[in-house]
């Protein structure tokens, strides 16, 4: 059976939180510089919960919202991980600077974009088609999922 996280909305104080989710599979809307109510309405509009360190916000009538307790981003993953469960069985991975979902895609269609090493290395290949960014499974992606099974595991504990 499939399951899927709430689309997200955080607010300008989560921006780091916002990409690590983004790693994790999560619909995570992030908007900086913007003002409270503008937040809400798109809160409203496309239905995501606002996670975010402003109590006023995170007490808002009309929208859900669950407020972030603390300031060190592993102890912000466990919380989301713990308050809405995973971000989908299985996640679906989202490109980490601009949130859309990443596309599988042939090493020949990146060949140019990517660095000669890494073309020769990797197989395995994914594409934001909104920001044009490639994203391949480098040995920085272990430390990561190695991070993210340690916070989901201490959730669990």
């Amino acid at each position: 059976m499939s399951s899927e996280a709430p689309p997200l909305l955080l607010d300008a104080m989560l921006g780091r939180l916002a990409r690590w989710l983004r790693l994790m599979g999560y619909d995570a809307a992030f908007l900086a510089d913007t003002p409270d109510l503008l937040i809400v309405r798109k809160a409203r509009s496309e239905s995501r919960l606002v996670l975010t360190r402003d109590h006023a916000l995170s007490r808002h009538r009309g929208i859900e919202a669950l407020f972030i307790e603390g300031e060190d981003i592993d102890e912000q993953i466990a919380q989301v991980v713990e308050a809405i469960g995973p971000a989908g069985d299985p996640p679906s991975p989202r490109c980490g600077y601009c949130n859309q979902p990443l596309i599988p895609v042939d090493r020949d269609a990146v060949g140019d974009r990517v660095p000669p090493y890494v073309l020769r290395t990797e197989s395995e290949f994914r594409v934001c088609e909104k920001c044009r960014r490639v994203y391949w499974p480098g040995t920085h992606w272990e430390s990561v999922e190695e991070r993210i099974d340690t916070i989901e595991n201490q959730g669990q504990d």
